[in-house]
C-alpha cells in the first residue's frame, strides 16, 4: 500500500515515520511534506498543498494511493475528507461537519452543553463592546478564545480585566487572527493541571492513546505568549487510572456517541485537551486531528502497527485491531526560531541533527525546515521537535536536552523545563 500524509510539520513527519515502519506500506508520500519525510527510506515528497483539493485528488490517482491521512486541521475544516471519500478514496480524518468541534469554539461549547460533557462555563460574543462588558461584570481571571482556527495561538488566559479586554480588542477589532477572531468565546477560568488525551475513533468505537502533556506558553514556567506548542512528554502522571477512566466515560465516549446520534459519525483522531480539576476532568478544547507536538511523544511509545488502526478508523472495525503502548517515557523539545511566536527570520542553516540522532533513543522530527541547495535551513517558527525515549522520565529528559545542545542554528531557542511538572508530581525533581 502507498500512504499519503497531508501536511508539512513535525506531526506529519512523526506520522510518516511511524507509518513507514509498517510491513504493509510500500511508500509514504508527503504533500507537501518536509525534508524529514523525504529522508525516510520509504519517503517521497510532492509539492501539492493540502488545501488544493483537486491537486490532492490527482496525486492520489497518479500514485495509486491506498490511504490518505490528513494531518492539519484547516483541510479538515474545509471538507477535504468529504471531498476525497465521496470520490471513493479511503481517508483518515473526520468530515467537515464533525470537524467543527475544532473549527468553531462556539460550536464545540454548544455541543458539550447540549450533551452534558464537562467543560468550563462560557459566553459567545460577536461584539467587542458586549464582550468587554461581560469581562467588566464578571471580572478576571478569564479565558479569551478566538472562535475559529488560529494555529494554536488564539487563546489568552487573562489574569486581569485589562489583559482580557486587550485580547478581545486585538482579536475582534485589530483582526490579528483574521476571520477566526471576529467572534470570541469567553470562558470560566479553570484551576488544575492540563493533559492531552487523543483517541482513535471509527464512528462507534473509541480507543484512547497514551496520555501526554503539551506546553503552550513560549517561556519556562508557563510564561510568555501562547504558541502552537513548545514541547511535550508522555505519559502524563496527572492522568492516573481513575482520571483516564473518567475521561473515557464522561468525555470521549459520549462525544463520539452524540456525534453519531446527530448524524455526523466521528472518524479519525479525537483530541481532548483536559483540565484535571479538583472535581475531575473537564474539557479545555477539542481538536479533530493528531496533536502537535503530542504526536511526537505518543507515536514513539506505540508498539503496534499503526496502519491497520488508521484503516479501521476509516472503514470501521476498530474494536478488532490491537492498539498497544510500551512503558518507556518519551519527551519532545521544540527548537524554535528567534522571535517565535512573533516575527522571525527564515533561512538559517541547521547543523548537528545527524550527531544528535546517533545518541540512544533520539529522533529529530522536522517541523519547519527546507533544503536550500545542499543545506538544511529554517523555514518556520517551530523548526525541530527533538524527541527522546528513556528507561525513566529523567533519562528521557536528559537525552532530549543533550540532543538539543548538539543542534545549532542562529537565534534558536527552546524551553528548558519540559517534563518538570511530571517530575514534581512523581517526586523525582
Amino acid at each position: 500500500m502507498k500512504v499519503l500524509v497531508i501536511g508539512s510539520g513535525g506531526r506529519e513527519h512523526a506520522l510518516a515515520w511511524k507509518i513507514a515502519q509498517s510491513a504493509s506500506v510500500e511508500q509514504v508520500i508527503g504533500a507537501p511534506g518536509n525534508p524529514g519525510i523525504a529522508s525516510l527510506d520509504k519517503g517521497l515528497c510532492v509539492p501539492v498543498d493540502g488545501m488544493d483539493f483537486a491537486g490532492i485528488k490527482a496525486l492520489i490517482e497518479e500514485k495509486d494511493i491506498g490511504l490518505t491521512v490528513i494531518g492539519p486541521e484547516a483541510p479538515l475544516a474545509e471538507g477535504l475528507a468529504d471531498y476525497l471519500s465521496e470520490g471513493g478514496d479511503l481517508v483518515f480524518g473526520p468530515c467537515r461537519q464533525a470537524a467543527q468541534l475544532e473549527g468553531s469554539k462556539a460550536f464545540a461549547k454548544a455541543f458539550m452543553r447540549r450533551h452534558n460533557i464537562p467543560t468550563a462555563d462560557y459566553a459567545v460574543f460577536d461584539s467587542a463592546d458586549e464582550a468587554e462588558r461581560h469581562v467588566r461584570e464578571n471580572g478576571a481571571p478569564i479565558v479569551v478564545k478566538a472562535d475559529g482556527l488560529a494555529a494554536g495561538k488564539g487563546v489568552t488566559v487573562a489574569m486581569t480585566e485589562e489583559e482580557a479586554v486587550a485580547a478581545i480588542r486585538e482579536a475582534m477589532v485589530g483582526g490579528v487572527f483574521g476571520e477566526a477572531g471576529r467572534r470570541v468565546v469567553l470562558e470560566e477560568y479553570m484551576t488544575g493541571e492540563e493533559a492531552s488525551i487523543l483517541a482513535f475513533c471509527d464512528g462507534e468505537t473509541v480507543v484512547p492513546m497514551a496520555s501526554s502533556q503539551d506546553h503552550k506558553p513560549a517561556l519556562d514556567d508557563d510564561k510568555g505568549p501562547n504558541t502552537g506548542g513548545m514541547g511535550a512528554y508522555s505519559p502524563a502522571p496527572v492522568v492516573d487510572d481513575e482520571i483516564a477512566r473518567r475521561v473515557y466515560d464522561e468525555i470521549l465516549l459520549p462525544c463520539v456517541r452524540c456525534m453519531a446520534a446527530e448524524g455526523t459519525p466521528y472518524r479519525g483522531v479525537l483530541y481532548a485537551g483536559i483540565m484535571v480539576t479538583a472535581t475531575g476532568p473537564r474539557v479545555v478544547e477539542f481538536n479533530v486531528r493528531f496533536g502537535d507536538p503530542e504526536t511526537q511523544v505518543v507515536l514513539p511509545r506505540m508498539t503496534s502497527d499503526i496502519v491497520p488502526v488508521l484503516v479501521a478508523c476509516a472503514r470501521g472495525g476498530l474494536a478488532e485491531v490491537p492498539v498497544e503502548y510500551g512503558g518507556t517515557p518519551c519527551v519532545a523539545v521544540v527548537m524554535a526560531s528567534g522571535g517565535y511566536p512573533g516575527a522571525y527570520e527564515k533561512g538559517k542553516e541547521i547543523t548537528g541533527i545527524a550527531a544528535a540522532e546517533r545518541e540512544p533513543g533520539v529522533k529529530v522530527f522536522h517541523a519547519g525546515t527546507r533544503l536550500d541547495g545542499g543545506a538544511l535551513v529554517t523555514a518556520g517558527g517551530r523548526v525541530l521537535n527533538v524527541t527522546a525515549t528513556g528507561a525513566t522520565l529523567p533519562e528521557a529528559i536528559a537525552r532530549a536536552y543533550g540532543a538539543v545542545d548538539q543542534i545549532k542554528f542562529e537565534k534558536a531557542h527552546c524551553r528548558r523545563d519540559i517534563g518538570r511538572k511530571a517530575l514534581r508530581r512523581l517526586g523525582s525533581a
